[in-house]
């Protein structure tokens, strides 16, 4: 929600119009919705009063500011700091990978400092609803500022290609141990795009799957907690991760670190693991 200035618009005696920001972490077991304060606003002081009633009970407090542009800036700050650190981390896994530098191992030693530093590791992408946000504020700034919102810009390029750098570094290995892109069967674990949930909106599997698809290999997947249709091809089957489908898999991609995936398991039966999550290691594990 963003109300323009000037737009006439007000509270009557009859109704109250305020706003409170979404502030959700799916999988966090221990900041939900009862344990995460909610910044509420209102079109004046009375819609204010009457949001904060209305959302007291639902969280740990409530913050009060000054308009629903405030509330959805804070918002867009939350979303946009997570996107900008997110394509950090990504493009320098890339970097390291390229350089022979154990990012993980950086990352571990750079998360023991108390202060200034909150720990994020790579992944093969960002799905969810929080990148949108920070692309839509930036398509608003260029229309209505005719001015560029460089940081996000940059931002969307890094995180939107990391499913094409996945594809990139599976062929490689494919390649390194001479197995023709044509026919090679790849498992993907994890179709969700966080751990620990079943949601799959623009998870970078599907466009991981997508590519293989495209290139001619056989692509399964296997994610026990997505239970909604996706929008992934109808060719890629979807499998249970047995024993069996990893050990009969070429290679098995680690995108989604759920509990339900038994790493001694796959790392016991599977020929080859790229891994994107860092729960993972061996002689025939490749680290994203």
């Amino acid at each position: 929600m963003w109300l323009e200035e000037g737009s006439g618009l007000t509270a009557g005696a009859g109704f109250r119009l305020g706003y409170s920001p979404q502030r959700i972490d799916p999988g966090n077991r221990s900041r939900t919705l009862a344990t995460t304060p909610k910044i509420v606003s209102g079109i004046d002081d009375f819609s204010l009063a009457a949001v904060e009633r209305l959302l007291s009970g639902h969280g740990e407090r409530t913050v009060a500011v000054s308009s629903p542009r405030v509330a959805e800036l804070a918002n867009l700050i939350e979303n946009t700091f997570r996107h900008l650190i997110i394509a950090l981390i990504n493009e320098l896994a890339m970097f390291g990978h390229e350089l022979g530098v154990d990012v993980w191992e950086a990352i571990d030693a750079a998360s023991t400092k108390p202060f200034g530093f909150p720990r994020i590791t790579p992944g093969p992408g960002i799905g969810g609803h929080g990148p949108i946000n920070p692309s839509h504020q930036s398509w608003r700034v260029q229309r209505a500022l005719r001015r560029s919102f460089r940081f996000v810009e940059l931002a969307n390029d890094i995180n939107g290609h990391m499913p094409d750098y996945v594809v990139h570094r599976l062929l490689a290995a494919l390649n390194r141990r001479g197995l023709p892109m044509s026919g090679s069967r790849i498992l993907l674990l994890g179709l969700a795009y966080k751990k620990s949930t079943g949601d799959a909106r623009e998870s970078p599997a599907i466009r991981i799957a997508e590519l293989l698809l495209r290139m001619g290999l056989d692509v399964r997947t296997a994610d026990p907690l997505v239970t909604e249709p996706t929008a992934i091809a109808p060719a890629v089957a979807r499998v249970d991760a047995t024993r069996e489908k990893i050990a009969a898999a070429d290679a098995v991609v680690l995108l989604t670190d759920h509990d339900a995936f038994m790493t001694a398991e796959i790392r016991r039966h599977a020929d080859y693991v790229l891994y994107c999550r860092h729960v993972l290691s061996g002689m025939n594990v490749d680290a994203l």
